[in-house]
C-alpha cells in the first residue's frame, strides 16, 4: 500500500493551482470538470502519480467557504535551502507564518506558510532533518 493523494477543498481553483506549481514548484497533473456534480478536481505534484503522492484541489462550484475545522494539521514538504525558499516565497507576495528556525525541542529546521485558502503548510529543511530510528 500506499498513500495516492491528499485532498483540499478550494474556493479559487486557479488561485490555488497558481500557488501550488507557481511559488511551490509542483506541477498540474491532470483536471477534470464534472458538470453533473458541479465540481472540479485538479491533480499536482512533483512526480507522476504512479511513482509518488500529490495533491487533489477539489473546487465545488457552488461553495463560497469552507471551515478548515480543528483536526487538519498541515502538510509537510522538503526543501533543500529553507531560508532561499522562504525568501521567494516572501518575494511572491506571501507571508511566513513561522520564520524559518529549529524545530521546539529538535534541530531540525523549519517554517510555516499558508495557501489561499489558509491551509498551513511546513517546510521543512532537508539538510537539517533528524532522522528518527
Amino acid at each position: 500500500m500506499r498513500i495516492l493523494h491528499t485532498m483540499l477543498r478550494v474556493t479559487d481553483l486557479e488561485k490555488s493551482i497558481w500557488f501550488y506549481c507557481k511559488i511551490l514548484g509542483m506541477k498540474l497533473l491532470r483536471q477534470k470538470d464534472y458538470p453533473t456534480g458541479r465540481f472540479t478536481l485538479a491533480f499536482l505534484g512533483y512526480g507522476p502519480e504512479e511513482e509518488s503522492s500529490v495533491l487533489e484541489l477539489t473546487h465545488n462550484w457552488d461553495t463560497k467557504d469552507y471551515d478548515i475545522g480543528n483536526g487538519f494539521g498541515h502538510i509537510a514538504l522538503g526543501v533543500q535551502n529553507i531560508y532561499k525558499t522562504c525568501a521567494s516565497i516572501e518575494k511572491n507576495g506571501y507571508k511566513i507564518h513561522r520564520k524559518p528556525g529549529p524545530m521546539k525541542h529538535g534541530k531540525t529546521i523549519i517554517a510555516f506558510i499558508e495557501d489561499p485558502d489558509s491551509y498551513k503548510i511546513e517546510l521543512i529543511d532537508l539538510s537539517s532533518r533528524e532522522q528518527n530510528s
